[in-house]
């Protein structure tokens, strides 16, 4: 492949992080994964009437994710 042609766009977004709850940049990295440039956590964004930016978590092998309370203004 030829270096040349190719091509690499991310979309940059502002939010705000619910694991560090900071207003942050949030880089795209998938259509639907995003990464704070705060605090480096990846989100998952959920559309549902409003854009949410969700933790994306991927817990070990037999264990349960915890996930701290936070609030969405």
């Amino acid at each position: 492949m030829n270096d040349k042609n190719l091509k690499i766009q991310a979309e940059i977004v502002n939010g705000i992080c619910p694991t560090c709850e900071e207003l942050t940049m949030l880089v795209g990295v998938t259509r639907s994964f995003y990464r704070c440039m705060t605090c480096g956590s990846d989100l998952h964004q959920h559309i549902n009437g409003k854009i949410s930016y969700l933790p994306a978590l991927n817990p070990p092998p037999g264990t349960r994710p915890f996930v701290k309370e936070w609030t969405v203004e």
